[in-house]
């Protein structure tokens, strides 16, 4: 199982983008507080359109409680910025191995106290010199198709399910 762990998200816009993207791609979301935002904001729920309620979503208190429930479920990627390798060098292929993508808040990531620990597992998605960081809801998109790449697509339709194979094939 794919799961993208957001540390803290600040901005309802992001969040909504990223939960249709994990029903997109089957993908658990795990919500880290204190929220910028009400989960019963109109924003976050236009922005997930119709499908949050087939999300399968998660909310903590904490970072600390986040981590004393997950811990043994599977490894731990940290995107950041200062992050020394690309977010593809990582094998995530193992259809048995659960992931968890951690994203930081808009306005200032990961703490420095959570990534130290941890930074070996840390990666950054490869940008130029001319911007600090790509939209959050960007990379969670970037690096969840990275992982489902290397998963062949595991799950995923190869063709469009609600219209003819030959849809645009067909005149009208």
């Amino acid at each position: 199982m794919i799961n993208v762990v957001l540390f803290e998200p600040e901005i309802p816009q992001n969040t909504g983008n990223i939960m249709r993207t994990c029903v997109a791609t089957n993908t658990r979301l795990h919500l880290i507080e204190p929220l910028g935002f009400s989960m019963d904001s109109k924003i976050l729920k236009r922005c997930g359109v119709n499908y949050i309620d087939k999300l399968e979503y998660y909310v903590y208190k904490n970072y600390e409680e986040f981590v004393e429930k997950n811990k043994d479920k599977g490894r731990f990627y940290f995107f950041t910025r200062y992050g020394h390798k690309p977010h593809t060098s990582f094998d995530y292929s193992n259809l048995n191995e659960d992931v968890y993508l951690i994203f930081g808040k808009e306005s200032t990531g990961i703490p420095k106290e959570i990534l130290r620990p941890n930074i070996y597992n840390c990666a950054r998605i490869p940008m130029t010199d001319k911007v600090r960081a790509l939209n959050l809801s960007n990379c969670c998109a970037i690096v969840v198709y990275e992982v489902l790449r290397q998963r062949n697509y595991d799950g995923l339709f190869f063709e469009e399910p609600h219209k003819d194979k030959n849809f645009i094939m067909i005149e009208d």
